[in-house]
């Protein structure tokens, strides 16, 4: 079943994405739930004129993720917490702690956007991922330490 999204869907795709998905994904729960429309012909043709006439917004977008993107690569997160002994953090660092972090340097970013490869238990220098668009994506360098 051909539909096209009207919301970005993780692991899915983007919004105006043409997308294939299994029939009852698509009639229980994408298309009641608002998240996307079947994709018929003229709906097709319709979401080609919009995308036509929205590319010039959608380059500008993209260029002022990539110039954030520089600007927060170039960011150094810190974050002081508690470990034992050892080094071993008390709990986890989570996306949601970056992006306070983030946030406090002046880059409001959802902690949705920030991906990490690995789970933070221990002190150390880890990276992490930032989404800022669905082509551009910033690693920010994650240093844990003890308080």
């Amino acid at each position: 079943m051909e539909l096209i999204l009207l919301e970005d869907i993780a692991g899915l795709g983007y919004k105006d994405d043409i997308v294939t998905v299994k029939g009852g994904y698509g009639r229980n729960f994408l298309i009641p739930q608002k998240k996307a429309v079947v994709a018929s012909e003229s709906a097709k043709k319709v979401l080609a004129e919009n995308l036509k006439q929205r590319a010039h917004k959608l380059a500008k977008m993209k260029d002022d993720a990539v110039a954030l993107a520089t600007k927060v690569g170039a960011v150094k997160v810190l974050i002081k917490t508690k470990t034992s002994s050892s080094g071993k953090i008390f709990g986890s660092v989570t996306n949601i702690q970056i992006a306070e972090e983030l946030g406090k340097a002046g880059y409001e970013i959802d902690r949705r956007y920030i991906t990490l490869s690995e789970g933070i238990k221990n002190v150390g220098t880890y990276t992490a991922n930032v989404k800022l668009h669905k082509e551009v994506v910033a690693e920010v360098e994650v240093e844990v330490v003890a308080e």
